[in-house]
This record gives structure tokens, C-alpha cells and sequence, in this order.
């Protein structure tokens, strides 16, 4: 409970206070006179991102005020006025740093888990955004002929997958290199976390930038990614071999860079039920304190940054954007971030009132019920000073509402649906959370 209220408390202390404005708009002479579309309304606006119509989203709020609305078109010149950076800030001080205070947190042994990754997003179609972030070209699939392109953005987040909190968030060109913005993610970290990541980050440079910052690491390998790790994948060796490895760079390259010619690292391999051997490489080089029937519970938890890529993509459709300029992006991508914390810490007390019922398969709080009261009651939550303990139960009673039953163990072959199937999903079956 505490944790919950203290990023209630943070956050409305935030949008409502006057530095946090003055940090948070492009000049200091907007926001000033008290109009309609106060800074305060323009945060909780962004926040209610809808795949509704924009006015229909603008008039519920108005009218939940008690207040006139005005036109989509007024909200759209009021946003210009306000820097995504608000929601970066917001994130970091009402979720990150709330959840992390006291130092009480899941964490396997000493280490918070994170795991990294990439997505790519696609984009309004726009001479600014395309200039901004780049297009990616597309064949007909059948033979290299180019058919056209599309804009997209690299999203990539920094994930604790026991916690279910975004640390941090970059949204990058198209072709940006996965690796380059994970480096930039480790501004972000600190000792004692354990980074996790795919194949595609599976590299010397990665590997000796993470060695250079003092971060652990389990990442998996390619089979083109290490010598070792090749034999290892053909099942030759023993599942335990701490290797070490010679840097491809030249000795001024790597002087450039201040990273070591070499690196000792340790390639664990792990059976997978499908009969597939999975080789993954780590600086936990202690085979007593670190067995190797860890890594495979352990590489597991990277799925936690996929799972989340699809709510931000799927149950909250980032992609539905409701803006078209460059910083409309950012402020929907960096507002959906943060909606995701406050999600994480606020139905943390339900997640453990589930946990605690006994039932044959585990339930957990339905994303699509979460969310959508999260964002109907956002004026309760940040606007009015309600009284935030008795807000707080009533949003748990609806978190326990009709939750998602998770069946340990289930595989379901991935299919690839046909375009007529997708298009009756789509038209027919989908639900909108909100």
C-alpha cells in the first residue's frame, strides 16, 4: 500500500508544482494565465492517450470537470507548448525512485534482473517524423524488388522483470543499432544489476562496454557469435567453459574506446524442451553460487521485456498515435511508459491478493481492467486531492476483476495468421482497453 500512495503523492506533487512546469514547457510564457488547457490538463489529456477520437477523449474530461470543452484543434497547438521530458521525469521520481527507496524489491540473489531490448514502431506517415526517424524499405517478399517503405521509430527499453518497471526508454532512429542504445541505457543502472539480452546483442564490444561499467551480464549467443559458442550449440564440450576472448578491434580502437583487449567470460549451455541446445554467455563466472540449472529459469525472465513490448503495442496501441508531429510521438511514447509504472505499483496489492487464493492455475490482474481504470480515473488520481487511501481500494476492488488465468507450462505453436483471419480479429473479436 505504501508504495502505491507514495507515487500517487509523487506524482501529483509533480504536475502540480511550478518548477516542474517551468522545466517542462518550450518558453516560459505558456501556461501562465489560468485558461482552460491548464499545464495540469494538458498532463492528464496525454495520459488518457485513447484509440477513441481525440475530441470525444477532450469532451469526457471536460465533462468530468464540469467545464465547457473546447476543439481537438486548441489541444492540438496547446500540446506544442509542453516537452515529453515531463514524462521521463515523471517516470523516474514517481516510479522508479518510489519503487526502489527503501531497498525493498525482487532481486535474484543480490542482483536486480534487467533485460533490454528493441521493437520497432511504426510511425504516422509525415515529411517531419520521416525526416526525424528514417523509413525502412519492404519487398513483396517473393524476391528483393523494393515495394515501398514505411516510417518507422527503435524503441528500446531497459526492463526489471521482476519488478515490471521501466526503467528507462529511448525512442531512436530506424536504423539505429540495438547495441548502441542499449549502452545508453547503462547511464541508468547501477552495481549489482544483472543484465539479460538476446542474440542480437551478442558481441565482444557489448560484452566489454558492460565488463567496462561493472555490469553483470547473461546474454545469449548466435551460432556465428563466438567460436565457443558454436561448439557448445553442436552439443561438444561441457556446459560449463569459461573462455576467454580476444577482441576483433584493433589495440587503437579499443584504446579509443578505453575497453580491454581481452575479457575472461564464462558459456553456459542449457536443454530446452524442444530437444535445442540454447548457449549463453555470462560474467557470473562462480559455478558453486551460479549452477548452471539457474540459467535457464534465469534466461527465461528476458521474456518479461517482450511480454511488455505487446501491452505497450496491443493493450494500450502505442502505435494509434494522437498526434503527428515529432513531439507528439515522444509525448505519447514517454506517457505510455509512465502509465505502465503506475500500473505495475498500483496493482501490486491485488497481484498479491491473487497469489494468495488457492486455485489450480495462477491468476494475475487482467492488463486490459488495469489500465482502463487506471486511465478513467486519472483526474481522481491527479487532478483532485482525493482522499488517495479510499481511490486506492476502490481501484484494487476493479484490479481483482475478472483476472487473467496463466496456465504453467502451456507451449502454443506460433502460427502465422492469414490476412483474412487478421482482418476478422481486427474487425470482429479484438476489445479496446480503453
Amino acid at each position: 500500500m505504501m508504495k502505491k500512495k507514495e507515487c500517487i503523492e509523487a506524482s501529483r506533487e509533480l504536475i502540480n508544482d511550478d518548477n516542474f512546469r517551468s522545466r517542462h514547457r518550450t518558453s516560459d510564457r505558456y501556461f501562465t494565465r489560468c485558461r482552460k488547457l491548464t499545464f495540469v490538463v494538458m498532463m492528464m489529456l496525454l495520459l488518457r492517450k485513447s484509440v477513441k477520437s481525440l475530441q470525444c477523449v477532450i469532451n469526457e474530461l471536460f465533462m468530468a470537470l464540469g467545464i465547457e470543452s473546447v476543439t481537438a484543434a486548441a489541444f492540438s497547438r496547446a500540446r506544442k507548448h509542453i516537452s515529453h521530458t515531463a514524462f521521463i521525469e515523471l517516470n523516474e521520481k514517481a516510479v522508479v525512485e518510489v519503487l526502489y527507496r527503501d531497498g525493498n524489491y525482487k532481486r535474484y540473489k543480490r542482483f536486480r534482473v534487467l533485460a533490454v531490448d528493441g521493437s520497432k514502431i511504426r510511425l504516422p506517415e509525415t515529411e517531419e517524423i520521416n525526416k526525424k526517424f528514417g523509413q525502412i524499405v519492404y519487398t513483396n517478399g517473393q524476391n528483393d524488388e523494393i515495394k515501398g517503405s514505411h516510417t518507422y521509430a527503435q524503441g528500446s527499453v531497459l526492463y526489471d522483470v521482476l519488478n515490471h518497471v521501466a526503467l528507462d526508454a529511448i525512442l531512436g532512429q530506424a536504423t539505429d543499432y540495438e547495441v548502441d542504445l542499449a549502452i545508453q541505457h547503462l547511464e541508468k543502472t547501477q552495481d549489482d544489476d544483472l543484465i539479460i539480452a538476446d542474440r542480437g546483442y551478442a558481441s565482444y564490444f557489448f560484452l566489454a562496454r558492460l565488463t567496462q561499467a561493472g555490469r553483470a551480464f547473461i546474454v545469449r549467443c548466435s551460432s556465428g557469435s563466438f567460436k565457443a559458442a558454436t561448439a557448445m550449440l553442436a552439443g561438444q564440450g561441457a556446459a560449463s567453459q569459461r573462455v576467454t576472448l580476444i577482441a576483433p578491434q584493433t589495440p587503437q580502437e579499443l584504446k579509443a574506446l578505453g575497453l580491454p583487449k581481452q575479457l575472461t567470460v564464462r558459456f553456459v549451455r542449457v536443454l530446452l524442451e524442444t530437444g535445442e541446445y540454447e548457449v549463453l554467455v555470462t560474467s557470473l563466472l562462480d559455478e558453486v553460487e551460479y549452477p548452471v540449472s539457474d540459467f535457464k529459469s534465469l534466461y527465461w525472465l528476458r521474456w518479461g521485456v517482450e511480454n511488455f513490448y505487446g501491452v505497450v503495442k496491443t493493450r494500450l496501441q502505442l502505435e494509434n498515435f494522437t498526434g503527428r508531429t515529432v513531439e507528439s510521438i515522444k509525448q505519447d511514447f514517454h506517457a505510455t511508459i509512465y502509465i505502465t509504472g503506475v500500473e505495475s505499483l498500483l496493482t501490486d496489492q491485488a497481484e498479491e491478493r491473487l497469489s494468495q487464493k488457492s486455485t489450480k492455475h495462477e491468476y494475475h490482474v487482467n492488463k486490459a481492467v488495469a489500465f482502463n481504470a487506471i486511465k478513467n480515473q486519472v483526474i481522481e488520481l491527479l487532478y483532485y486531492e482525493s482522499d488517495i487511501d479510499c481511490l486506492l481500494e476502490k481501484l484494487t476492488k476493479l484490479f481483482l476483476k475478472n483476472p487473467s488465468c496463466t496456465r504453467k507450462n502451456r507451449e502454443v505453436p506460433r502460427r502465422k495468421s492469414s490476412d483474412r483471419v487478421l482482418l476478422n480479429y481486427h474487425r470482429r473479436l479484438k476489445k479496446i482497453c480503453f
